[in-house]
């Protein structure tokens, strides 16, 4: 479903934990990482949109998130060409985006990355709110730039100092290091291509095991 501009209606989920810290997840078989998104399904809302994706790609319910805010307008993003499927070529521009930002309610426990049949993610590691532009793709710095300043002002007061630097691994499934330097296939649906991040130390947690 394209406007007529050729811009995709999607949606974006910035989760807070208690101490403001941001969900990151590591898109499968990939060295990509970003926050979750997805398309806007005919007849749906942006915010049935965004639960909906929230648990295909989390495994959180509604009831595990408290909605914080969510940006005024759409935030739109054109992906270059050599990241766009053939067939789309010529009518698909990019994607036009709601953010939303969610506080945790729950427990990271209750996150459950194999929820779907299609996983978006094979792990996940809490990262500080203001994430470094350069380990997003280029060309959707912009939009992440614009999301998180306008939702900045709605977080809530943080609880606790130390920050989380644990890579987690799918909590409830099986998940292979190889995985990790596997190469990357991207398509149109919100994954158009690579955010990497290098050189970060960090503990893996694979099936409870320190790596």
């Amino acid at each position: 479903m394209l406007d007529r501009e050729g811009f995709r209606p999607n949606v974006g989920i910035i989760l807070l934990n208690h101490r403001n810290q941001v969900f990151w997840g590591k898109r499968i078989r990939t060295h990509s990482w970003q926050f979750p998104q997805g398309g806007i399904k005919h007849g749906e809302s942006p915010e049935q949109a965004m639960f909906r994706e929230l648990h295909e790609e989390v495994g959180l319910l509604p009831d595990h998130v408290r909605i914080v805010a969510r940006t005024r307008d759409w935030l739109r993003y054109e992906v270059p060409n050599h990241f766009i499927r053939k067939d789309a070529r010529g009518h698909y521009k990019g994607q036009k985006q709601i953010w939303f930002l969610l506080q945790l309610m729950g427990r990271d426990t209750d996150m459950n990355l194999r929820a779907s049949n299609h996983p978006e993610f094979d792990a996940w590691r809490w990262h500080d709110y203001w994430i470094p532009l350069e380990t997003v793709i280029e060309f959707k710095r912009d939009v992440y730039q614009l999301a998180l300043s306008e939702l900045a002002r709605f977080l809530p007061k943080p609880q606790g100092q130390q920050p989380n630097r644990y890579l987690r691994a799918n909590m409830r499934g099986t998940h292979r290091l190889d995985d990790m330097h596997s190469d990357m296939h991207p398509d149109m649906e919100g994954s158009e291509g690579p955010d990497q991040v290098a050189g970060q130390d960090v503990t893996i947690i694979v099936n409870g095991t320190h790596r």
